[in-house]
């Protein structure tokens, strides 16, 4: 549930498309319209209809962080790596020097790598400076470590 939060929190609600800071058109929380949603360009949804995109979203964040990082990881440790694929997309999770440390084992070294994502272009972003480092403390926060196969779907949906 805390990566879940998380990303509503720092996504907000929005029930018409928006052009986040990225420069993708989005809608709900954070959902980034993809060409064979360009109903949503004009569209209406409602705070359900954006929570459902959310699940979906992380549902895709989730598979992400299962399949690339290969270390054993709390809750905690989880959701926050769900919140930050989340925001930057699988793609940058795989090509980050982030998951290459997690994957030797640096897990101290997470919250610094998380506090490097912080630009959109050249521009400092304080909203991701603020939303990087609450992923840092959800990170170190301590709960029960549940290893590689008890992992997937570890956020709560409800």
């Amino acid at each position: 549930m805390a990566g879940l939060d998380l990303v509503k929190k720092y996504e907000g609600y929005r029930a018409t498309a928006y052009v986040c800071p990225a420069g993708k058109l989005t809608i709900g929380y954070g959902h980034v319209i993809l060409d064979h949603e360009s109903y949503y360009k004009t569209a209406n949804i409602s705070e359900s209809e954006a929570h459902a995109l959310l699940l979906t979203d992380m549902a895709d964040a989730e598979r992400a962080v299962e399949k690339l990082i290969k270390v054993e990881l709390s809750d905690n440790q989880f959701a926050a790596l769900c919140s930050f694929t989340f925001n930057l997309g699988s793609g940058n999770l795989k090509a980050s020097t982030l998951r290459k440390l997690l994957n030797k084992g640096h897990y101290q070294s997470v919250p610094e790598q998380l506090n490097r994502w912080v630009y959109t272009g050249k521009i400092k972003l304080s909203g991701l400076v603020k939303r990087r480092a609450e992923e840092g403390l959800l990170f170190l926060k301590e709960d029960g470590l549940l290893g590689r196969c008890s992992c997937h779907r570890r956020l709560d949906h409800a």
